[in-house]
């Protein structure tokens, strides 16, 4: 058996690893594609992840957030249009976007004054980069009861086929 790593700042690979009690050696194994060596590599950071890599580690270790991670940090269009999302538990996410959506309620009508017109002008920019970033808020909060729900169909609390029946296919309605 290895010995346990002391690594004060540890990739998100190498905490999702130990989080279950693995060594590399037997990571590799669960993972079955990743040889130890490679895992090595990779928590290390002497070596980029493949998104391939990334996926297989995100189901085997039922931690969904390696990929938003992965996106986030490692992959050029995803840093540039991908937040990263830490895991909040359920109360929390839905606090959250109900605060979000109290203030959007109150700052609809100066949204609809700003848009009537279809510019933007200058008096009218900063309420309108306000309220942009309430709606951005928004969208990490869904984003962030997303993964919330992907772990739980990981951890099998959620019954994915149920769940994904639920959920119509992207552009269907």
């Amino acid at each position: 058996m290895g010995r346990a790593s002391t690594r004060q700042n540890k990739t998100p690979y190498q905490l999702a690893r130990e989080e279950l009690g693995l060594s590399r050696e037997r990571a590799a194994e669960l993972l079955e594609t990743i040889p130890a060596e490679r895992i090595e590599r990779i928590e290390s950071e002497r070596s980029l992840p493949r998104p391939d890599e990334v996926l297989r580690m995100a189901q085997r270790y039922k931690k969904p957030s390696l990929c938003n991670a992965y996106c986030a940090r490692a992959c050029p269009i995803g840093q540039e249009y991908v937040p990263e999302i830490k895991p909040k538990e359920l109360p929390a996410i839905v606090l959250e976007m109900l605060a979000t959506l109290n203030t959007l309620d109150r700052e609809r009508g100066c949204l609809i004054d700003i848009s009537a017109d279809g510019s933007i002008d200058p008096d009218e920019l900063a309420d309108f980069l306000r309220i942009q970033r309430e709606l951005e808020q928004i969208s990490r909060t869904v984003e962030a009861l997303q993964l919330w729900a992907e772990k739980m169909m990981a951890d099998g609390r959620i019954d994915r086929a149920a769940y994904t029946r639920e959920i119509p296919a992207a552009g269907e309605k």
